[in-house]
């Protein structure tokens, strides 16, 4: 049986109609991300998805600039952030709830060496403050002569953004797995066949052992070079810090349960630890070696370890960037490991302003996108 995607418009679109269809495999940032910015063009969206194992439902994702031991700074980064932000604001306008903190990140360094290294790798012009430990903004665990603060950093309820901006866009869900997919169809592990315009393929860890899609030379578990993570963070009662503090570890706000607890103040998550990257994609919970290293970790970075342990979090992330065209002319947004939430959106704009070209058809004329490159260039944070 063949199905036809119905004509999806998204909320204040002023076209009459869309243009073009588009069918996106994968519901997490990337898959969200697509949909949202294609509506945005007045196309008929279809998001197929099977709600299984997504590393995008992790309760908090930071939005951080410096990350990794040598603090190197992606060049896409700032215009990420800026975007990101921008987003949330949108969504929030619009109604929906996507509980963030733009609060700021600090980033403790262990000696003068590391300060250095840290401060060669920021690039000119971004914002950062270099803070001694007495004017921490919480009180750190001793042993950090180096705080680095990023204040335009912050964090987002990372589940709540997904859903916003899969609401937002008006997408027809389909909640299946795809398992086989070309440049104008996808087929359903039911057997049903949709088709559209166009296909963009946003498979995270566990997306990307489904289907006999061919990646360049790999199929099946080892799709192309993609690699798998597992990894897990412990959710708190309440946030150990009131801005995520990250170095090997985070901690970090997050609302949990829909939001504020008991006395007003938001949950917390401990995380996260990720295991060795594997080929292969197997979710299991952290062995008790990788629990008592979060642990002692968290114990170097905040004087104040009281808040309870509630709960554990564990998913599984996929690495090796892919975005674009794919040979057998699909498209595809997948890969972007721990940088999802942070390029996600980023580099789903791009997508879809280049697969608008590519389809020959005018791509409809829906509200203006959010930020022009010279509007993000002006923004603060």
């Amino acid at each position: 049986m063949t199905a036809r995607m119905s004509n999806c418009t998204p909320p204040d679109s002023t076209t009459p109609g869309p243009s073009a269809t588009l069918l996106v495999i994968g519901g997490g940032i990337a898959g969200a991300s697509v949909c949202f910015f294609a509506a945005r063009r007045g196309w008929a969206v279809t998001l197929i998805d099977a709600g299984q194992g997504r590393a995008s439902d992790v309760p908090t994702a930071l939005l951080n600039l410096v990350r990794g031991q040598s603090g190197k700074v992606d060049v896409r980064a700032l215009a990420g952030l800026h975007l990101g932000w921008a987003l949330i604001r949108e969504l929030e306008g619009q109604g929906h709830r996507v509980p963030h903190g733009q609060t700021g990140v600090l980033r403790p360094l262990a000696s003068d060496a590391a300060r250095a290294k840290f401060e060669a790798n920021l690039p000119p012009g971004m914002p950062h403050q270099w803070l001694a430990p007495a004017d921490s903004p919480f009180e750190v665990a001793p042993g950090w002569p180096h705080l680095l603060f990023l204040p335009q950093g912050g964090w987002v309820a990372a589940g709540a953004l997904v859903a916003a901006l899969v609401t937002a866009s008006g997408a027809a869900l389909k909640p299946a797995r795809a398992s086989a997919w070309d440049a104008h169809s996808a087929t359903l592990e039911s057997g049903e066949v949709l088709h559209a315009d166009a296909v963009v393929w946003c498979g995270g860890s566990v997306g990307a052992s489904w289907g006999g899609a061919t990646w360049g030379g790999g199929t099946g578990f080892d799709p192309g070079g993609f690699s798998h993570r597992a990894g897990s963070l412990l959710l708190l009662e309440r946030a150990a810090a009131p801005l995520p503090v990250s170095a090997g570890v985070y901690l970090a706000p997050a609302a949990l349960e829909g939001g504020a607890v008991q006395g007003g103040e938001l949950g917390g998550v401990l995380g996260a630890t990720f295991e060795a990257p594997s080929s292969r994609y197997a979710l299991i919970g952290p062995p008790l070696r990788s629990l008592h290293w979060l642990l002692e970790r968290a114990a170097t970075l905040s004087a104040d370890l009281s808040p309870a342990v509630t709960g554990l979090w564990t998913g599984s992330r996929l690495s090796g960037e892919r975005t674009g065209p794919q040979p057998g002319g699909w498209w595809a947004l997948a890969g972007l490991g721990s940088k999802g939430f942070l390029l996600g959106p980023l580099l789903a704009r791009g997508l879809v302003e280049q697969l608008s070209g590519r389809l020959g058809k005018h791509p409809g004329s829906g509200p203006a996108d959010l930020l022009t490159e010279r509007d993000l260039s002006s923004l603060d944070g």
